[in-house]
């Protein structure tokens, strides 16, 4: 693995000498914010060396190089999933690759399923840490000394420093910010109420099929990790409608101008 990342940074290399200082990852319906007249660079998975690819409608595969602000970023215009059948060591390889192109701070976004009966439809969560025990660790196998130690810590995933400055930002921008855990599961199919009761149990506010797995890479290399959900529709049990993934698409891209707001402005402080 470490040869294949050290192949696909190369060829990253051989495109752009761009180096990052924050690495974005844009989960389903969020897309757009990797648009703009500062982009410095294109380059698509599919043209990377070994490297996954995104078979999932609304994730475009790219990464995309640009200046939010003054600060050099290098954004994943969509992911990879685990239910996609990649392994969880090919899930969290761009994550990886993004550390070993100079990114020092992890900004994790995703759709997600509302578990918290006080959250609506349309709500944006920033993630105060996660569960992750539905899914294999990313760090199973043996360990990459050449990314982090084999028993790398967790009591503190998401950084409180950059923490503070999402919910500063937000409150400057006038855009309303909960707070909440973050529940990762294999996927593809949605959740059972009975399986929704349960992680609401378990003290999860929010449910999806990713993000978890990535921050914990993340971690592993030293990397200052943030997230925020975008609560693009209640779990099952806690909405009477289907789950269908055009209309989490369409609630993503309903709240896209002030998700695009927010991250904007944090990812400028950072």
């Amino acid at each position: 693995m470490y040869k294949k990342l050290e192949n696909a940074l190369r060829y990253v290399r051989s495109i752009t000498d761009f180096i990052p200082r924050v690495a974005l990852v844009l989960g389903s319906g969020l897309g757009s914010f990797a648009e703009g007249d500062d982009v410095v660079c294109k380059i698509d998975y599919a043209d990377i060396p070994d490297f996954p690819t995104s078979s999932v409608e609304g994730h475009a595969g790219r990464f995309v190089f640009r200046y939010v602000g003054d600060v050099p970023t290098v954004i994943m215009q969509g992911r990879v999933h685990y239910y996609e059948g990649y392994s969880m060591q090919e899930v969290v390889m761009p994550i990886r690759l993004m550390r070993l192109m100079g990114a020092e701070k992890l900004f994790l976004t995703n759709a997600a399923g509302g578990i918290n009966p006080k959250f609506s439809e349309g709500a944006l969560m920033m993630i105060e840490d996660h569960i992750s025990s539905l899914v294999p660790s990313p760090l199973v196998g043996k360990n990459i000394d050449e990314l982090g130690v084999r028993f790398p810590d967790m009591s503190c995933v998401y950084d409180k420093d950059l923490r503070k400055l999402i919910s500063e930002s937000a409150e400057s921008l006038g855009i309303p910010l909960a707070c909440g855990v973050y529940i990762q599961t294999s996927g593809p199919n949605y959740e059972t109420p009975a399986e929704i009761m349960t992680y609401e149990k378990w003290g999860a506010d929010a449910v999806g099929m990713s993000t978890a797995c990535e921050a914990m890479a993340a971690r592993h290399m030293g990397m200052r990790v943030c997230g925020i959900s975008c609560i693009s529709n209640m779990a099952a049990g806690k909405n009477t409608a289907p789950l269908t993934h055009e209309d989490i698409k369409a609630m993503a891209n309903k709240v896209g101008a002030d998700f695009c707001r927010l991250v904007g402005l944090a990812v400028s402080k950072m």
